[in-house]
């Protein structure tokens, strides 16, 4: 790979071309680019004389905070990897998806000190660290190369419970920041742009960290999106003019405007992913805010942006615009035809920024890829325009505030409660989250579990998010007929109940 297409080298690019431009806001104080380049050289450094070189990977569980952006820049220039994880996903999660990734080193944010010693038994070099980039020794472990292309992993629980990690390339993440960077409004080199989504999110990491460093928009760090007047002061502090959101964040944000928060008339434009934006929203946030709403779409597997709306004058609500220039799509039936205009299929996408397989995983690749296409497993429509309308998934993915959660993954925790035979687990609407799970149940006979246990359960082995907010205890379940359970029958059965309530 030259060395002009690895994203150290255009972000120091940018850094010594610009070395007192406002790089990033944390704590409420602006970083020039002079010491954004300070710590990443700091850290590089102790990486180093951790042991850390060519194809190690390094994992770090961490809020927001300018820690991660100088880890991976560190990381990058000394030829490895970056793992974003999510601080919250069970400790049975953490450590499984750990030796899968099988990185040289772990950092952790502060109050997470007993997962270092959890780490340390399964042989995992771990160590806390502070938020402002500034990185402690750690003697790191030797561990398998990887291509030095690599530069992120992005890693879930994936569909069978088994660790699905999404390793992206310089040239993947490059590209897909600079697609939209150069295509979509509001993305013009000087704006200032809010990074609040959480960083092991393909969205949050690649759009809001890595494009703001790349090509100068000056980007606002915050830990998290809530509590949320930390934010509206942040907005006003700062006078950003961008927010990447989820849709589940908007309604809290109106919520708190209905409530006497000022929004500053900086704020612009609000680019939404990761769930379906409802266009009663669209309206309302355009009505109440006077900003712009962009919906697009992609998958941590394609880095992440594949469609999006580009501007006001063109935007179709309703729609996750037409795909970014330099990629192709296909809509196919699921024997693999090539659709027309306006049949709904499966999407299959083939471009620069889309991965070339999952993280040593041959069998997971070959069932997604082919020759170079991904299914995305999404059902779409498109029209005459080439402007996006997704229907469906195609898998029993649920979309909890803008995360993925996969149903067999809470099952196969449910499923170890003594006394429960079986467990399904479907995605019921939400006000708030858009879905959270809803688990239908089979108790052994003479078994006596509550809803509550299987809940607090839950609660202990799984993220947050994943734990579901219902259970219904059933008989059976309706299965096909080689005994798969059919969850879309479960959520014919929840739908028609709702209506009949």
């Amino acid at each position: 790979m030259k060395n002009q297409d690895r994203l150290e080298a255009w972000i120091a690019n940018r850094n010594g071309a610009e070395p007192d431009s406002n790089c990033l806001w944390w704590g409420g104080a602006w970083w020039s680019r002079r010491k954004f380049a300070e710590k990443v050289e700091a850290a590089a450094r102790s990486l180093e004389a951790g042991g850390f070189g060519p194809g190690a990977r390094v994992a770090c569980f961490l809020p927001d905070c300018p820690t991660v952006l100088v880890l991976s820049v560190a990381a990058w220039k000394l030829g490895g990897a970056v793992v974003p994880l999510n601080m919250k996903a069970g400790t049975p999660s953490i450590v499984k998806i750990l030796r899968h990734v099988e990185p040289a080193g772990v950092f952790l944010s502060g109050g997470m000190e007993p997962l270092v010693e959890v780490l340390a038994a399964d042989g995992i070099p771990a160590a806390t660290v502070a938020l402002e980039g500034d990185l402690p020794a750690l003697a790191l472990r030797s561990v398998t190369s990887e291509s030095t292309e690599m530069a992120v992993i992005f890693a879930t629980s994936g569909t069978t419970g088994d660790p699905k990690a999404v390793p992206l390339t310089h040239a993947n993440l490059l590209d897909n920041a600079r697609r939209v960077h150069e295509n979509i409004e509001g993305f013009e080199t000087g704006r200032v742009l809010m990074n609040v989504l959480p960083n092991f999110h393909a969205l949050g990491y690649t759009v809001c960290g890595l494009l703001p460093l790349l090509f100068g928009l000056p980007q606002v760090i915050l830990p998290s999106f809530i509590p949320i007047k930390n934010l509206f002061e942040a907005l006003r502090a700062t006078r950003t003019e961008v927010l990447i959101a989820v849709p589940t964040m908007l309604p809290f944000i109106l919520g708190a405007v209905g409530k006497g928060e000022e929004c500053p008339d900086s704020l612009k434009y609000i680019l939404t992913g990761g769930g379906r934006l409802d266009p009663t929203l669209d309206t309302r946030v355009r009505d109440h805010l006077g900003v712009v709403v962009f919906e697009g779409y992609g998958l941590t597997e394609t880095s992440p942006v594949i469609s999006a709306n580009r501007s006001f004058a063109t935007k179709k609500i309703g729609t996750v615009g037409p795909v970014l220039p330099g990629y192709e799509f296909e809509v196919r039936s699921p024997e693999g035809k090539v659709l027309g205009c306006n049949e709904d299929g499966l999407l299959w996408v083939r471009g620069p920024s889309v991965f070339s397989g999952y993280f040593r995983s041959p069998e997971m690749t070959a069932e997604r890829i082919d020759s170079g296409w991904f299914n995305t497993g999404d059902i779409v429509r498109v029209d005459s325009d080439g402007f996006i309308e997704i229907l469906d998934r195609a898998s029993d993915l649920i979309i909890v505030g803008g995360f993925n959660v996969y149903p067999q993954e809470i099952e196969t925790i449910l499923n170890q409660v003594p006394g429960v035979a079986m467990s399904a687990v479907i995605g019921i609407p939400n006000a708030v989250s858009g879905e959270v799970p809803k688990a239908f149940v089979i108790l052994r006979e003479g078994a006596e579990v509550s809803a509550q246990s299987l809940i607090a359960y839950s609660k202990e082995h799984l993220a947050h998010y994943k734990v579901p907010r219902k259970v219904e205890f059933v008989s059976e379940l309706p299965l096909s007929s080689v005994g798969k359970v059919l969850r879309r029958e479960l959520r014919k059965l929840e739908k028609n109940s709702g209506k009949a309530s």
